[in-house]
């Protein structure tokens, strides 16, 4: 499973979280229907990178993601946020470090020119061990 799938299979049956998990899967079939505009996402990680969560709205749930353009969006992983911030807690600390992580080897294959990022998508035939 990828780390998107690993966040659904958490939480889509989770009594308590159900409803955080509905307004999230919102967003994200928004997403689908508009891009990933701005406004759908707060910033989360350093000025540097492009680490986002959903929702933006009050919620224990969130789900981090890397927000490259209106087009391209790659979702991560993300759990009950119990913390003032995602650094307080080790594992929501975990997967933005893991997005980040991504980003930065993601940069690295465009420098090289082994990564090219166009409006739409990503080509690359690059496997990315983080």
């Amino acid at each position: 499973m990828n780390e998107f799938e690993k966040f659904v299979a958490k939480f889509q049956s989770d009594g308590e979280l159900n409803k955080d998990f509905r307004i999230i899967a919102k967003f994200i079939s928004q997403i689908l229907d508009f891009g990933s505009l701005e406004r759908y996402f707060r910033p989360e990680g350093k000025m540097k990178d492009s680490v986002v969560a959903l929702p933006t709205l009050r919620s224990k749930l969130r789900l981090y993601a890397l927000r490259l353009s209106d087009r391209i969006l790659i979702l991560g992983n993300g759990g009950e946020k119990k913390t003032r911030t995602y650094d307080e807690d080790e594992t929501l600390k975990g997967y933005v470090m893991t997005l980040q992580r991504f980003e930065e080897v993601l940069r690295e294959g465009i420098a090289d020119g082994s990564v090219i990022i166009t409006e739409r998508e990503i080509e690359t035939d690059k496997t990315f061990d983080i």
